[in-house]
């Protein structure tokens, strides 16, 4: 077994020689070892080698005398759904590698409530022991029987879009992967939503430009359509339905962390004073946007299961994270990217603004972006930053954090990479593209 599979959120590997069936099958084992589970429910993407991964997992699974539910084809939002919607389920698992080109294939593991499985929740566990392939056998086997979510999953999201008597069109790009079946969730308003669909064919999956709105160039054709057809907001999901990005009615792109303030707003105007996170790597912006509409602001760390934690710690309403997550409450603390979509078409509904006008409200700074360095000593370069900036305000949440009155700069390591991540914001253009320079040529050397 390939041990690189393991990564710190999930398992992820070229099918069939970094995973395969017998790597899934013990993978299956070991997770029923791992957390003594009596029902684990499954959900897969449309990959051509999901269904006998699924297949072959399962029966380890059965193996090891744990029951399992067939959720069929399914986004990973779903599956999260199901965590805290399927009663017997004490464990459910997304057969998926996400935005990965489809030679890739992987599992995302969640508890009873959605709760993650990363690599210091479990998942190194699972890895441990899938690696040493000890099993024991048991007296009895696990069953299998099936259960379709997806109705329930409609309806339950579809109940928050309150669109009046407004119409809006829309067009998504699902780029023939998972998110095609997030589309039900729109055409539950036909009165309310023309729906103009790219890329909606699941039977021939992934096989449209990668799923991925996090690379702007993914997003070009989204934003022709929208301009051409007079579109009120584009829609992009990425491979498993989990992420999300934004076009407004110019074809403009939407900074996600724009979108979490825009979202927060909606929210907050039914929920005052309530808790909204946001990753570290925002823009101040969102902050000052959660507490002028009488929210709590707090920052977070990056990843999902560190931000499902602190959700739950604080009791957040919602969180937003750089790279297209958006987490509810309402979806126990998980992401629900349709859900989003429907909030800022309520936003729509209630201000009568266009998309534009309301992202606008968020343009107050100048952004670098996520920027990538190749770094070998990671801790040295950490070291340095942190003296020669020792001036400001430095926070340690995730990396380092330093604060100054008209800019502040962010430098993560990479999990599983000899990167080093920089986010920074300034006042100014001019002040943002100095200190982003003076950075990268400390960081780079």
């Amino acid at each position: 077994m390939n041990a690189s599979i393991f990564k710190a959120y999930d398992i992820r590997g070229v099918y069939p020689s970094e995973i395969d069936e017998e790597t899934v099958y013990a993978i299956g084992r070991a997770a029923v070892a791992a957390f003594n589970t009596k029902t684990i429910a499954i959900g897969r993407d449309a990959r051509e080698s999901s269904p006998a991964l699924f297949a072959e997992l399962s029966r380890g699974i059965m193996d090891a005398g744990c029951n399992v539910i067939d959720l069929g084809v399914l986004t990973t939002p779903m599956v999260y759904f199901a965590a805290w919607k399927v009663a017997e389920a004490d464990m459910v698992i997304s057969v998926t590698a996400s935005h990965n080109p489809p030679q890739y294939n992987g599992m995302k593991f969640a508890l009873k409530n959605a709760v993650p499985v990363g690599e210091n929740s479990g998942l190194n566990d699972i890895r441990d022991l899938a690696l040493k392939g000890e099993f024991e056998e048991v007296a009895e086997k696990g069953t299998l029987s099936a259960q379709d979510i997806k109705p329930e999953y409609y309806d339950y999201f579809a109940s928050f879009a309150h669109l009046e008597d407004k119409q809006f069109t829309i067009v998504v790009d699902t780029a023939n992967a998972m998110g095609v079946l997030e589309l039900e969730v729109y055409k539950r308003f036909p009165s309310n939503l023309k729906l103009v669909t790219l890329y909606d064919d699941l039977e021939h999956p992934f096989s449209a430009h990668e799923a991925n709105p996090l690379r702007l160039d993914t997003l070009e054709e989204l934003q022709k359509k929208v301009v051409e057809i007079g579109a009120d907001l584009g829609i992009a999901y990425d491979g498993d339905a989990d992420r999300v990005g934004f076009v407004d009615e110019k074809g403009e792109i939407i900074p996600m962390d724009f979108a979490t303030g825009m979202l927060a707003k909606e929210l907050l105007r039914k929920n005052a004073g309530a808790t909204i996170l946001y990753d570290l790597r925002s823009s101040k912006a969102v902050k000052e946007v959660i507490e002028e509409n009488g929210g709590i602001a707090r920052e977070c760390k990056v990843g999902h299961s560190n931000i499902k934690k602190q959700m739950r710690e604080d009791g957040a309403l919602f969180a937003g994270e750089l790279s297209g997550h958006y987490y509810f409450q309402e979806n126990s603390f998980a992401e629900a990217g349709s859900l989003a979509s429907l909030i800022l078409l309520n936003l729509m509904t209630e201000t009568g603004k266009k998309m534009s006008e309301l992202s606008q409200d968020l343009k107050r700074y100048f952004h670098s972006g996520e920027i990538n360095s190749d770094v070998q000593d990671k801790d040295a370069i950490l070291a340095t930053l942190k003296e020669k900036y020792a001036d400001g305000k430095i926070h340690e949440l995730d990396g380092l954090k330093v604060e100054y009155p008209t800019w502040w700069f962010n430098v993560r390591p990479s999990n599983t990479e000899p990167l080093l991540r920089l986010n920074m914001e300034a006042d100014t253009k001019e002040l943002m593209k100095a200190k982003r320079d003076e950075l990268l040529a400390i960081i780079r050397g």
